[in-house]
């Protein structure tokens, strides 16, 4: 079988975004926090524990005998109850009575929690304090398709709004005359971008960039916190964004950016050749009886089994979609592009999962 060649053009674009600067930011010390508990769900139709999960069996005894109810585990027979794990997370500056959505997951060896009811369980921060009580009826996302009565994937659960926040976290925002700005990507120029935007705006250096992520911020006296950090969010800058290539090996997706280049190289995988120049005409190109004319106009010729593509088109988008008219599969692809990685030919970040 004779080799295909692929012949594109080299194009480099500039990668500048104007993105608000709330929007690549974080401040630091208005976060979340995750919550975790452990508890009970009742009113399974014996789908819960069986009798092998002997912590879900001494727990519903400890809790019958907060209820003058003493019973041994041992005599417990029920399987309408599973020990589960209810996560959540407690956004910032919440308040008592404020209610947040949790997460209810299985730890024993119950087959559904469907239709099942969560009693009262305590969620306790790192610090190991509790900071919301959670309770309510659970709800089951969606079937795993193979009929309505399946149970299939049903040992986790949410509860909307289903926990109420007893304790706030402390942090007085609104006193302070200083702040600091964390970048959510580490980047020197985007730092100091950041320092000249503020600086320029407010006409006075209220803003130091001290390193690739921290932009340490100087309240003006006019300006309440709030509305200070309030403005800033909503100021623009020239972002340059971080290329990234994100390969799924187990499913063949690939996901780039439409403007991430290739630079000029010569790759022979299997039967297909890729030969990527840095020209602005190509001449016509001689592949023993075959000839591919890389004009203007160009098209895919599927009874010479070669793509012929506009000067220009040297991206991995580009490249990756070429590939596919030519009958690579997505294994080939991936290898494609780990080798251009490792010559360098791609300067973009590879990241497989």
């Amino acid at each position: 079988m004779k080799r295909t060649f692929f012949i594109v053009t080299l194009l480099l674009p500039i990668l500048l975004n104007a993105v608000k600067i709330g929007d690549i930011s974080n401040i630091i010390g208005v976060r979340e926090n995750q919550l975790i508990g452990y508890g009970l769900v009742v009113g399974l139709n014996k789908t819960g524990d069986g009798t092998t999960s002997k912590f879900t069996l001494q727990t519903i005894s400890n809790m019958l005998q907060t209820m003058n109810v003493k019973l041994d585990p041992k005599d417990i027979k029920s399987k309408n109850v599973a020990a589960v794990v209810v996560t959540a997370t407690l956004p910032p500056f919440s308040r008592q009575g404020d209610k947040i959505d949790v997460v209810v997951s299985s730890i024993g060896d119950a087959k559904s929690l469907e239709g099942g009811t969560l009693l009262m369980t305590p969620l306790k921060g790192v610090d190991g304090r509790i900071y919301a009580l959670a309770q309510g009826s659970l709800t089951i996302g969606g079937r795993n398709g193979r009929g309505a009565g399946s149970l299939n994937h049903a040992t986790a659960g949410k509860i909307p709004g289903g926990a109420l926040v007893e304790q706030e976290v402390p942090f007085n925002l609104y006193g302070q005359s200083e702040a600091t700005l964390s970048l959510k990507e580490s980047n020197f120029q985007n730092a100091i971008a950041i320092q000249r935007t503020l600086n320029s705006y407010y006409k006075e250096k209220i803003a130091v960039a001290v390193d690739s992520r921290t932009i340490r911020l100087k309240k003006p006296s006019s300006l309440s916190m709030v509305e200070f950090l309030a403005n800033i969010g909503d100021l623009s800058i020239e972002y340059r964004t971080k290329q990234r290539i994100v390969i799924d090996e187990r499913t063949g997706t690939i996901v780039s950016g439409v403007d991430v280049e290739v630079e000029p190289v010569v790759i022979t995988h299997g039967d297909i050749t890729i030969k990527i120049e840095e020209k602005r005409s190509l001449p016509l190109l001689k592949r023993d009886d075959n000839a591919i004319n890389l004009g203007a106009n160009t098209q895919l010729q599927p009874d010479q089994n070669a793509l012929i593509t506009k000067p220009g088109a040297a991206t991995v988008a580009n490249l990756a979609r070429s590939l596919k008219k030519l009958g690579a599969t997505p294994k080939d692809i991936i290898s494609i592009l780990e080798a251009m990685k490792n010559a360098g030919a791609i300067h973009a970040d590879l990241q497989i999962i």
